[in-house]
Parts: C-alpha cells; structure tokens; sequence
C-alpha cells in the first residue's frame, strides 16, 4: 500500500525551493550527508527549477523512527522510497540528480519507474567501490575491510580523519570541516550500516537497464569514485552523456558548486 504523502514528507524531510512552473529537480545527497550538501546549488538554479530535496531516512532531519534494517539492507531500499516520494507528489519526467551513493539509488529507481523519472545526473558515481580483474573501483578488498572496521570500531574519530580526505581541497579546510559535522549528525548506528550497504554494493549489471537520459559528472581528481569509475558508468549506460569538471575532490557540489549548476543546466532543458 503506497505511503500517505504527508507521511512520506515527514519520513524524508521533504523540502522545497525555487519556480514550481519549472521542470522538477529532485536532489540526493551521498553516505553520511544531509541536503544540506546541495546548499551552493540550488540558488544557482532556483530562478528556472522547481527544485526538491530530502534526507534518507537516518539523515538529516528525516524520521529515524522509520528506520527498518531489513528495509535498507540493500540499495533498493532507498530506491523503494525515491519512488514512494515521486508517487506521493504525483511527479512525472523528474530529473533525479544524485551524488555518490545516490547515482546508483537513482539508477535502481529509474529503472523501476522511467515514467516518474525523465532523466539522470550522476554526481561522482560508483557502480562498485571494490577491483576486480576487469573493473577498477578505487579500492582493494583488503582497503574496504580496513576502512569498515575503523568506522564501526569508531565513527566519530572515523568521521573526523576522513572527511577532509573525502572532500579534499585541502588548501579550503572549512569544506572538511562542514563534512566532517555533516557525518557527526548521523546516527552511528545507521551510519555504519549504510557504509556496509554502500561499500560492499555492486550495481554494474543495473546500468545496461538504463533507459533515461543520462549526464556522468566527473571530477578531475576523486579518491571515492576516481575517473575509470566515471568512465566505466558512462560506457555502460546507453547513450549518456559524460563530463569531467574543474573539481577536486568527491563533493563537487560543495567545492565547485557553479561547476555543477552549470552542467546541469547544458543538460536539463
């Protein structure tokens, strides 16, 4: 049975900005954020979209109290609840703007409801964090076991060394900074569990089914998702789009926002 409108606004803290004559942007933050990631954007884009924006539920303002392990044991958890917010709002031809994590939330979702969903951009996306033989992902096994077992032992000291790192620009250490508090707002219990989730994923077989348009954004320099992973998400979805932008770092939104703006707005009629 589809959730209630006003219990899904609640549930992901559903907020909204700009010219509801516009054409719908639906913005997604990555692992341990909030929307607020999105707050150098949206005023670059505000004046010509209707834009929304929300936290995953353990994120943010959202209601922790809908929290469900089993729910969000995968991605398609997630993704159940892209769906439910676009259903419950009665959207259609939405363009779902996702960061890190998000970029596959939004493929899986997209996959499911191409009628709700009109287009994609992927912001930093990582189809699978861990190498294999034939697929660079930016990690060894032994690297993402070491950094799981550091955030679990402890996610506050985890939070503090690696956010600086995640974002980089380390000459801009305020960045790192708004990372760092942005992780340390997270529930640690959730937290850990969704970096299991998002860490050990692996949604390659998911970008064939793609069948929306779709922008790849890059960043130049990206110890999360590094340029093979970007080069990869756009050779296996078809007919996308790809772009490396002037950024440094996995939180172009953050770093280079006018970056990010400006390739939405080239894509998104």
């Amino acid at each position: 049975m589809a959730v209630e409108a006003t219990n899904v606004r609640r549930r992901n803290n559903i907020t909204e900005r700009g010219n509801p004559a516009g054409r719908v942007l639906l913005l997604a933050h990555g692992f341990g954020c909030s929307q607020e990631t999105w707050r150098l954007v949206v005023p670059l884009l505000e004046a010509d979209y209707r834009i929304l924006l929300f936290d995953h539920v353990g994120s943010g303002s959202s209601d922790i109290s809908a929290y469900d392990r089993g729910k969000y044991d995968s991605l398609h958890g997630y993704a159940d609840d892209v769906v439910e917010i676009l259903e419950s709002l009665d959207l259609t031809d939405v363009v779902f703007v996702g960061h890190s994590v998000s970029a596959m939330i939004g493929v899986l979702a997209a996959n499911r409801e191409s009628s709700r969903i009109g287009a994609l951009v992927l912001l930093g996306p990582s189809p699978r964090y861990v190498d294999t033989d034939d697929y660079v992902g930016g990690f060894g096994k032994p690297d993402i076991d070491n950094l799981l077992d550091s955030l679990d032992a402890n996610y506050l000291g985890w939070s503090t060394t690696m956010a600086p790192m995640i974002i980089g620009n380390a000459d801009r250490p305020e960045l790192g900074d708004e990372l760092t508090d942005m992780f340390c707002a997270t529930n640690p219990t959730i937290a850990r569990h969704f970096a299991h989730v998002t860490f050990l994923s692996d949604n390659r077989a998911d970008l064939a089914a793609v069948r929306v348009p779709t922008l790849v954004l890059q960043a130049k320099d990206d110890i999360i998702a590094p340029i093979e992973v970007g080069e990869y998400v756009h050779a296996h979805v078809l007919g996308s789009a790809y772009q490396v932008i002037d950024a440094y770092g996995h939180c172009a939104q953050l770093s280079e926002p006018a970056e990010v703006a400006s390739a939405i707005r080239a894509f998104v009629p």
